[in-house]
């Protein structure tokens, strides 16, 4: 039997199997990771259920019950679940791995690093464990043995013995053909599994421009806070039609709203990869964008059965896909520059301005006090609201070179999982920085974390792996950012930021300049306000917040993407 496109012949094989053999217990857990594997949860737990009723208890079939509570979102039953599992396999590396997945996102932070760290004990020599492990201590700031595991997966990119995650390594010394290395595995491995969709009719060359978005960020999220001005403004540009494919279910935040009253919006979520890519391809969609490449939460699957006919690498990843079904990746010249091409597997398009689009809607009011807030009465605050596994030993060692030189001063930082808070005080004081002097911010609704902005002096990037949508809400609120461009996309997306609002001396050479200009910021209030009037008035008049001016500059890109496509022509460097 010839397998539908987007199916494996494997899972038709499984499926036929426990058809003929309902006693097959290996058959009913193969068939579990079949259909987990093809985004099909419900299938999955229907699997795994009836593995149950033949061995109740048996670790391999609690652990893809717990696989499928997690890919349903319900990360406390898949814990408790994996739990169960890996107390009776404790030896079981692939079932301490989940354990940690479904740890983390239940909120047990430390837990999971303990599962993690299990994991690779138990096969110190595999790359996809080390990078799980080095990923998860990043993010709680425990920053043993970071050099060697990084070196390790390093090597192994470079020498192709092991598939890592491309999201993870973008937070490594790396340069951009260590990235397409690493990206290209991810993709290869995938391709093996995943069978494309027939090719789609040909639109006819004067049809309307259709455009698809594909994401799981379409809410209170960062891609949704980035985009949704843009949609708003793309609306003045009929007949072009957005339609965005929601890989999650309406979160009732007005950012949700406004993004179905500016496009047509399909939920999508819980969706098999099959059923999402045929929704795709049923609104004959000419340019698809994906939003979320590599990162979490994603559906790369998708994108491999090609469900449209031009596909792009946009926003939420910033790096190369590595990826044969991604044609474009869209860019500016800042962040990618011609030196940076050859680097990536797409064909570049460059947006006439910067890459990155802003919510222009977003509100900025009134903090509480300074004390409500944590901070002291008087000094200067330097920020840093990046994510804790940005907040690597060097960045944090630039900014105590920086507290240390501004007597008065504290660092604002975004609070991290589990007990990374603790960590960052205990390196500050082994750096010889009262840790009194950092301040931790918990999470809070958007409005809530901007209207603190109002209260930071400066903020502070970090390195590699810089501020993106947390840069663009700064210089939104008015707080100047100091960034040090680095080699790849992602450590210059601030530096973009910057160059498109004519800030262009806030864009350091190295470390040594970044250090001397906090201090001098930090040590003379006329030039801190000099500065925070340069950047109100850039607010104003600079493209970089000009929506419908970025619209237009969008559009034109596409239009230029699809006709190539329709005139039979292959992608090409588009800018």
């Amino acid at each position: 039997m010839t397998a539908p496109p987007g199916m494996s012949s494997e899972r038709d094989r499984l499926r036929h199997a426990v058809a003929q053999q309902p006693q097959d217990f290996i058959a009913w857990v193969m068939l579990s990771d079949a259909e987990l594997d093809h985004g099909d949860a419900d299938a999955g737990l229907r699997a795994a259920q009836r593995a149950l009723t033949l061995r109740p208890g048996h670790p391999e079939a609690l652990a893809r019950l717990g696989r499928s509570h997690w890919l349903s979102g319900r990360h406390v039953q898949a814990a408790q679940a994996l739990t169960e599992a890996a107390a009776q396999a404790p030896q079981h590396p692939g079932i301490a791995l989940w354990l940690g997945h479904a740890l983390e996102d239940a909120g047990e932070a430390e837990a999971a690093a303990q599962a993690y760290e299990h994991a690779y004990r138990l096969v110190p020599g595999e790359p996809m464990f080390a990078a799980h492990l080095l990923n998860w201590r990043r993010k709680l700031c425990d920053w043993r043995d970071l050099d060697a595991l990084s070196a390790q997966v390093r090597r192994a990119v470079r020498d192709g013995t092991g598939v890592v995650e491309p999201f993870a390594f973008l937070s490594e010394e790396a340069d951009a053909q260590e990235q397409l290395a690493c990206a290209r595995q991810r993709a290869q491995a995938l391709a093996a599994v995943i069978r494309p969709l027939p090719p789609a009719s040909p639109a006819q060359a004067d049809a309307p421009l259709r455009l698809g978005f594909l994401s799981n960020g379409f809410g209170a999220h960062p891609t949704g806070l980035l985009t949704v001005a843009f949609f708003e403004a793309l609306q003045a540009h009929a007949p072009v039609a957005a339609h965005l494919f929601a890989l999650t279910p309406d979160d009732g935040s007005p950012i949700r709203q406004r993004l179905a009253s500016a496009t047509q919006l399909h939920d999508l979520s819980g969706q098999p990869h099959a059923r999402v890519a045929q929704a795709i391809r049923g609104q004959r969609i000419d340019v698809l964008y994906d939003l979320r490449g590599w990162g979490g939460g994603g559906t790369p699957e998708v994108l491999a059965m090609r469900p449209a006919p031009v596909q792009v690498n946009w926003l939420a990843y910033p790096g190369t896909s590595g990826a044969p079904w991604i044609d474009y990746v869209l860019a500016d010249r800042f962040t990618l520059p011609d030196t940076l091409a050859p680097s990536y597997s797409e064909a570049v398009a460059w947006l006439p301005g910067a890459f990155q689009p802003s919510d222009t809607r977003r509100a900025v009011d009134t903090p509480p006090s300074r004390a409500e807030c944590g901070l002291p009465d008087t000094g200067m605050v330097y920020a840093c609201f990046n994510n804790s596994y940005k907040l690597n030993p060097c960045s944090m060692t630039r900014m105590f070179d920086v507290l240390l030189q501004v007597n008065g001063s504290v660092l604002w930082l975004l609070s991290g999982p589990g007990r990374a808070d603790e960590r960052l005080r205990a390196a500050a004081q082994a750096h010889g920085v009262d840790p009194a002097r950092l301040v931790f911010m918990r999470k809070l609704p958007h409005a809530e974390y901007m209207a603190r902005y109002r209260h930071v002096d400066l903020f502070l990037d970090t390195q590699p792996y810089n501020a993106h949508t947390t840069a663009s809400d700064a210089l939104w609120a008015g707080a100047a950012v100091l960034t040090c461009p680095g080699t790849t996309f992602a450590a210059r997306v601030a530096g973009s930021l910057n160059h498109h609002l004519g800030l262009d001396d806030m864009n350091m050479a190295d470390d040594d300049a970044f250090v001397a200009a906090a201090i001098r910021l930090g040590r003379d209030a006329d030039a801190r306000m000099a500065l925070r009037a340069r950047l109100q008035a850039a607010i104003a008049s600079a493209p970089l917040f000009d929506m419908p001016r970025f619209a237009e500059g969008f559009i034109d890109v596409a239009r230029r993407m699809a006709d190539r496509h329709r005139k039979g022509l292959p992608p090409a460097s588009l800018g």
